[in-house]
């Protein structure tokens, strides 16, 4: 399965890209959309759209991960994140990919264990985890974060998954099961 991890940002976007092969996680790309400065906002969230397609052409994930809003103390601020969002999940929903969204805490956390990790750290983990040559740029290793949280976090429900299975094995298809009061 591949996986596309988007970090997004009105100023710079990241992608991160990682494959399960054979039950380990391999990089595949990773890079940052850097929208022109100082251009209206119609034209830096037309440039977003069109990276994540280009990015969604060349590396064909079968699905996508990106951050959840959180809250900015400036009211401006998040309403551009919003909208540079918006264009990301435009851009993932045109493709037909199914999209998860994480925190940013709970991507700490399952990369380092601590939900308040700092972006060097969190560099640090997606390069140990990867086993890359080289530490990537902080809005790539987010990325690259929320697609190696995707990839454990569904490994993770596959094996809840299989546990329910087994417990509902044990009834009949159709058959309800009621407590005596």
């Amino acid at each position: 399965m591949r996986i596309l991890g988007i970090d997004p940002g009105s100023n710079a976007t990241g992608f991160g890209v990682v494959e399960r092969l054979d039950g380990k996680l391999v990089h595949v790309a990773h890079g940052t959309l850097r929208p022109p400065r100082g251009g209206a906002l119609c034209d830096r969230l037309a440039y977003l759209a069109t990276g994540v397609a280009e990015v969604l052409a060349l590396h064909r994930p079968d699905a996508a991960a990106v951050e959840q809003v959180f809250v900015s103390a400036s009211s401006r601020s998040a309403l551009v994140l919003g909208q540079a969002r918006g264009a990301v999940l435009a851009a993932l929903g045109g493709a037909g990919l199914s999209v998860e969204e994480y925190g940013t805490q709970t991507v700490k956390k399952m990369l380092t264990g601590a939900g308040g990790a700092d972006k060097r750290q969190m560099q640090r983990m997606v390069r140990q985890a990867l086993a890359l040559d080289t530490t990537p740029g902080v809005d790539a290793a987010d990325a690259l974060a929320l697609a190696i949280c995707h990839a454990q976090a569904g490994r993770l429900a596959a094996l809840g998954a299989t546990a329910r299975g087994r417990e509902r094995g044990r009834r009949r298809p159709g058959w309800t099961v009621r407590r005596a009061r």
